[in-house]
């Protein structure tokens, strides 16, 4: 497994592993400690894992935590996502950058998103599975959307929406977002 520093999102990695591939299909590693460890990540933060099914065109996102924040190793374990990071901690080098990834159960590569960094994706394929690996537990009363088709962000999603939530659809604008994050 290698780590790959995401130029666009100061902090976020890209996890790939070596696949071993034979007749009977093929074995990785989806998570390794030394390798978290080598890029200065604490492997040990990590306190809860989830997991989403989507159907086709389903987009869920794009969604942060209020508060300290929270990191995230996704992964999509089968099918393909497009998924997409923005950056909103106001002191990174990379403030308001997006950055998008085809991630796919055929290479099983993990991004690693910093805590302070939007993240939404789009099912590409008819079911996707997503995993999550968080580094706080969930508390819904810190949970914050911004709209999925916010004009400043211009996120090229790749499919017409199928689905999603209310509350992604009734989800305010980065502005809004942002401001009220200020006071």
């Amino acid at each position: 497994m290698k780590a790959i520093e995401v130029p666009e999102i100061s902090g976020a990695y890209l996890f790939e592993p070596t696949p071993y591939a034979d007749e009977r299909g093929f074995f990785c590693r989806t998570f390794d400690a030394d390798v978290l460890r080598s890029v200065g990540l604490d492997p040990h933060a990590f306190v809860q894992d989830s997991l989403s099914r989507s159907a086709g065109g389903v987009l869920r996102g794009l969604h942060l935590r209020a508060g300290a924040g929270e990191a995230k190793l996704v992964r999509c374990s089968y099918g393909r996502i497009f998924d997409v990071v923005v950056d909103l901690r106001t002191n990174s080098p990379t403030f308001r950058n997006v950055a998008s990834f085809e991630l796919s159960g055929e290479t099983q590569t993990t991004l690693y998103i910093p805590a302070g960094c939007a993240h939404g994706f789009q099912a590409l394929t008819e079911t996707a599975d997503t995993s999550y690996r968080i580094d706080r537990p969930h508390d819904p009363a810190e949970d914050v959307t911004i709209a999925f088709d916010d004009p400043e962000l211009a996120v090229p999603w790749p499919l017409p929406v199928t689905s999603m939530s209310q509350r992604d659809r009734e989800a305010p604008s980065l502005a809004d977002v942002l401001k009220h994050k200020e006071s």
